[in-house]
């Protein structure tokens, strides 16, 4: 195959305050979108600006993972520190973080009072959040966070497989920019079913 398809699920959350962004089953989608490209990471961004969501491709990253993702998540924010983002997290995953040696700036956390991550977020100060979930519930801080991410029409991210797609994307975007081909172009690059047969 020369190209990767992407598809991304059109989820009205902005239109239903209140309801939590994490996927579940009784979830319906009110549409979708693909983004196509020759690899991943512009495949993935093309599929998220289709959905409403560019990715940023500099400013400022809140990092909140749980436990089980924080060995997973160090890869990713280095890349994000070398492409120039800024990041901030709250004191677990800070320390975490900073233990590896990268620079983070420790943010409260929703539930500590404000000034926290919800209102920076709110005030428009966070250009992509990272929050895998720890569980669900109105007040729950990541239930929070993602909500004000929604109101801010900010990219979120709420898996690690996510995570690596975002920081391809990003890296992708800005090695060159998007391109865009027809189906056609795509369909004709692609070897007939005699050729693959054989």
């Amino acid at each position: 195959m020369s190209h990767v398809a992407v598809k991304e699920a059109v989820l009205p959350f902005g239109r239903f305050p209140g309801v939590d962004t994490i996927l579940g089953p009784e979830m319906r989608s009110t549409g979708e979108v693909m983004g196509i490209d020759r690899e991943l990471g512009l495949a993935f961004a093309k599929s998220q600006a289709g959905g409403g969501w560019s990715l940023p491709a500099k400013g400022t990253v809140f990092v909140s993972v749980a436990d089980r993702d924080k060995p997973a998540i160090l890869g990713p924010v280095q890349a994000l520190v070398a492409l120039g983002f800024e990041v901030i997290s709250t004191a677990g995953t800070a320390a975490h973080l900073a233990a590896a040696g990268v620079p983070v700036r420790t943010v409260a956390k929703y539930s500590e009072g404000s000034p926290n991550v919800v209102d920076r977020i709110l005030s428009g100060g966070v250009d992509l959040v990272v929050n895998t979930p720890r569980g669900r519930g109105p007040r729950a801080d990541g239930y929070e966070i993602r909500a004000a991410a929604v109101r801010r029409n900010i990219p979120y991210v709420t898996t690690m497989q996510g995570v690596r797609a975002t920081v391809a994307g990003i890296e992708a975007l800005r090695r060159g920019g998007m391109t865009v081909r027809s189906l056609q172009e795509y369909l004709t690059a692609l070897p007939s079913l005699k050729e693959a047969a054989q």
